[in-house]
């Protein structure tokens, strides 16, 4: 007990019965980030859906133009997607969507979607820790604010959060400074070409890398490769995120490869089954 920092001891204690309840429960899901195939997804969107479920991905997360529907139009893609048995888990969104004129829109429409979690998407690079504490109050506001909804609210990085200003990574000022009840949705690609460890980073904050971006990365290609095609240690990863991370579910993410989006989904998603067969 010497050797557990207090924040990491109660960070633990918090996660314990969703500890219990995942040893008990089924396979953690693996969904796609339908950013992943943005350009099909403009001409066809319930096809794409529909061939996304069809492909054996079990949730998709919808990013920033969802928030463009009606709640007519959300109703109808919430009852595709119960036809096909595919959920969507949580949301990619853009700071707008949290705002005081828009964030009650954004609720309704994620209730009507079935989704768990709000994640904000990105904010745009602080200058100093100061800067993301103001991100981490509005995340906090954004929690207390969807809570009664039965809502909770989520980060995700890119570089810039695993990129240290003055002697500290912003993704450390965000995970101290937010309510355990932030998720800290974890992109791995983009820790990993900021020189950071995502393993290291997933046992460092227990209970709250709830989902992961499966996006590998290449010091010689980038993001466009398949998923286990990079340097991600993905066996470890998952290894950390089902042991204390509190994972919920995986979400495949792609940039772009050589094939075509449908069949880089298809083909990561193959590749996914092999590295984590159960």
């Amino acid at each position: 007990m010497t050797t557990l920092s207090r924040r990491s001891f109660v960070a633990m204690s918090a996660m314990l019965p969703w500890a219990f309840a995942r040893s008990a429960s089924k396979s953690v899901p693996v969904g796609l980030e339908l950013y992943s195939v943005r350009e099909i997804l403009k001409t066809d969107l319930e096809g794409t859906v529909r061939a996304v479920a069809e492909m054996g991905y079990q949730c998709v997360e919808f990013y920033a133009p969802y928030t463009e529907w009606t709640e007519t139009q959300a109703k109808k893609m919430r009852k595709l997607m119960d036809e096909l048995g595919i959920r969507c888990y949580s949301t990619h969104n853009g700071e707008d969507a949290f705002a005081q004129d828009k964030i009650n829109r954004t609720r309704d429409l994620n209730k009507i979607l079935g989704a768990k979690y709000v994640v904000l998407a990105h904010a745009d690079p602080k200058p100093a820790p100061d800067g993301w504490k103001g991100v981490a109050d509005e995340l906090n506001a954004a929690a207390d604010r969807l809570e009664s909804s039965g809502l909770k609210v989520g980060y995700h990085n890119h570089q810039a959060e695993f990129t240290a200003k003055d002697g500290q990574r912003p993704m450390e000022v965000l995970a101290k400074n937010t309510k355990p009840s932030v998720a800290l949705q974890l992109d791995v690609g983009t820790c990993l070409e900021a020189g950071s460890d995502p393993v290291e980073w997933i046992k460092a904050n227990p209970g709250r890398i709830r989902s992961i971006h499966c996006k590998d990365w290449s010091p010689d290609n980038g993001y466009k490769v398949l998923f286990s095609e990079g340097v991600a240690p993905w066996e470890k990863i998952f290894a950390a995120a089902e042991s204390v991370g509190g994972i919920e579910y995986y979400l495949v993410e792609q940039e772009g490869s050589r094939f075509s989006e449908l069949e880089t989904a298809k083909k990561c998603l193959e590749n996914f089954r092999a590295k984590k067969p159960s």
